[in-house]
C-alpha cells in the first residue's frame, strides 16, 4: 500500500484498508483527496461483503487537516452550506456510516485531520502522536463536524479546552480523554487498528450494527430517553430470530461459556 494517487485503497478480506496519500504535505486534504476519501467510503458503506474498514494516513502521518496552501490560492473555491447536498471540505465528514471505520493515528492529527479521525467509531493512536485544532492559530473554523462530533466523545469542558486553546494534545492525554482508544509503539497504528477490525467483523454483523446504529440515534437523534429505548428495542428484536436464536444455541451446547472469545484477543 502507498503508491498510487492522493488516496490507495486495499481490500483484505471483509476489512477495507484506505490510505491519504500525500505524505509530501503530510497528508493535508485538497480537493481532489476530498472526492477520492468520499468516493472510498461510499462503496465501502454500500458493499454488502464488507464488515469494517481502516483509515490512515501513508508516510508518517495521519492528516494535517485541509491543505491551506490550496485554501489561500483557491478564489473560487465553493462550499455548500446545506449539509445534505454535498460532501464536507475534508470530503467524507458529513457520513453516517452503517459499518464501523477505525482511524489508525500516526504523526499528526489536527485541524480537519482531527474531525476526519472523529468519523471513526475507534481511534488506535502512536505513542509519539499530536492531535489538535491546530486551526485556531489561522482562523479557519471546524466545519467538518469537530464542533458537533468532539463534545460529544470527550465532553463539553474538555472540548472547548481543545478548540478554544488548540493547543497539542499527546497519545497518553488523548487516553485519558477518551479520544484515543488504543495507545501503541511508533509504527504499529495500522497493524493493530487492522487486527481490531478483523476481530470485529469475526462477530455477528447484524447485532453488530444494530447495537452502534442505535448508540449513534441516541447521541445524536433522539430527543428523549423514551424515543432513544423505543429506537433500540425496534432495531434489535429483528435480530433475535435471525441472529440471537443461533447464538444462543451455540452457547448452550459450551461455547464461550466463562466469557471466552474463541476467535477474538478483545
Amino acid at each position: 500500500m502507498g503508491t498510487g494517487g492522493t488516496v490507495v485503497s486495499e481490500r483484505r478480506g471483509v476489512v477495507m484498508v484506505i490510505g491519504i496519500n500525500r505524505p509530501e504535505a503530510r497528508n493535508a486534504v485538497n480537493q481532489e483527496t476530498a472526492q477520492r476519501l468520499t468516493e472510498e467510503l461510499t462503496a465501502f458503506d454500500k458493499d454488502n461483503s464488507l464488515h469494517a474498514a481502516v483509515l490512515y494516513g501513508v508516510g508518517g502521518n495521519f492528516c494535517a487537516g485541509f491543505d491551506l496552501k490550496e485554501l489561500a490560492h483557491a478564489s473560487s473555491l465553493k462550499l455548500e452550506q446545506d449539509v445534505r447536498c454535498s460532501p464536507g471540505p475534508m470530503g467524507p465528514s458529513r457520513m453516517r456510516l452503517s459499518k464501523p471505520l477505525i482511524a489508525a493515528v500516526s504523526g499528526y492529527a489536527v485541524a480537519g485531520g482531527l474531525e476526519l479521525a472523529l468519523l471513526a467509531d475507534l481511534r488506535v493512536v502512536e505513542e509519539s502522536s499530536i492531535m489538535g485544532i491546530f486551526s485556531r492559530r489561522f482562523g479557519v473554523p471546524l466545519i467538518d463536524g469537530g464542533t458537533v462530533r468532539l463534545p460529544q466523545l470527550i465532553g463539553l469542558s474538555r472540548a472547548l479546552d481543545l478548540i478554544l486553546t488548540g493547543r497539542p494534545v499527546k497519545a497518553q492525554e488523548a487516553l485519558t480523554f477518551g479520544l484515543a482508544n488504543r495507545v501503541v509503539p511508533d509504527g504499529q497504528a495500522l497493524e493493530v487498528a487492522l487486527e481490531l477490525a478483523e476481530q470485529i467483523s469475526a462477530f455477528p454483523q447484524l447485532c453488530l450494527r444494530a447495537d452502534r446504529n442505535s448508540t449513534y440515534h441516541a447521541v445524536f437523534d433522539s430527543s428523549s430517553f423514551t424515543q432513544a429505548m423505543q429506537y433500540e428495542i425496534d432495531h434489535g428484536l429483528p435480530v433475535i430470530p435471525a441472529e440471537a436464536v443461533t447464538g444462543a444455541t451455540k452457547f448452550s451446547s459450551g461455547v464461550g461459556r466463562g466469557g471466552t472469545f474463541s476467535k477474538s484477543k478483545l
